[in-house]
């Protein structure tokens, strides 16, 4: 039997604590500060954000340290790995993916650290592929692989009721924010490359939404295909959404709901919805 691989990510993840329980995953937090407060990712809600946005009131994120990583490495080896695959968000958005690989270097064991070049479920679901190989008895490179097969199946589409948020975070060109506020379109954006890029300008939000779920139908194909839906601070969209989707693709397993975290929601703004599409091998 082949020694036992850990999986590690960041809470950009979007997985649930079941997922996180189930998979025995260790999940390493970003922080979100609001009105000079700082919490872990997960220690505050989507909530809190959405309506600190509302207000004024200044949001921001941080990475975690890079020692934070080390002592989770650590931990891992402890409980008995002995070798890690940390998978993280883009690290066109954050410098995560960096304090992994300085923390790597102090991990009593080998660790493989992966560049998702997605976020949200772009990166959870990347993860749980690489989990189920993990628990299959896969060795390190087998893990690393299943992540990468994963990674390069997966697309993100996303509609934000404006580019102000993205705007003001930086994940986003200020020309582009200024042209759609300018004409006052709605836009459905997409992860190319690890950055988000805009992808199609739609006049109203109820056409951009129809949009979004013809864009998914497109991709998802007529085979097995995992699909994810975030939002934030919209829950009844985002379920006539999923509802939507799985009467159009009969092929598709679970449509999993999942509102994203405070780290997420603080660059996107309320009103965000977005799908994740992992075709299945």
């Amino acid at each position: 039997m082949s020694a036992p691989v850990y999986v590690v990510t960041d809470s950009t993840a979007g997985l649930t604590s079941l997922e996180v329980a189930r998979h025995r995953l260790t999940v390493v937090p970003l922080q979100v500060v609001i009105g000079g407060t700082s919490y872990d990712d997960g220690a505050t809600s989507s909530q809190a954000v959405a309506e600190a946005l509302k207000s004024f009131t200044p949001v921001s994120t941080s990475r975690p340290a890079p020692q934070t990583f080390a002592d989770a490495y650590v931990a891992c080896a402890e409980a008995g790995a002995a070798s890690i695959v940390s998978i993280h968000l883009s690290s066109d958005m954050s410098g995560t993916y960096e304090a992994a690989m300085i923390g790597a270097k102090e991990s009593p064991v080998p660790v493989r650290v992966l560049d998702s070049r997605s976020i949200g479920m772009g990166l959870g679901f990347p993860v749980l592929a690489a989990a189920a190989a993990a628990a299959a008895g896969g060795e390190l490179a087998e893990v690393v692989e299943a992540a990468r097969v994963q990674m390069a199946a997966v697309s993100s589409f996303f509609y934000v009721d404006t580019l102000e948020y993205l705007r003001r975070g930086g994940r986003i060109n200020p020309a582009q924010a200024l042209l759609g506020t300018a004409l006052a379109v709605k836009p459905l954006l997409t992860i190319t490359d690890g950055r988000i890029v805009p992808l199609e300008k739609v006049r109203t939000s109820s056409r951009a939404i129809a949009r979004l779920a013809d864009i998914t139908v497109d991709r998802a194909g007529p085979g097995e295909v995992s699909i994810a839906v975030h939002h934030l601070a919209n829950p009844d969209k985002a379920q006539v959404l999923a509802d939507g989707l799985a009467a159009r693709l009969p092929a598709a397993g679970d449509i999993s709901l999942r509102e994203v975290g405070a780290v997420i929601g603080a660059h996107v703004g309320p009103g965000m919805l977005a799908i994740v599409v992992a075709p299945q091998s």
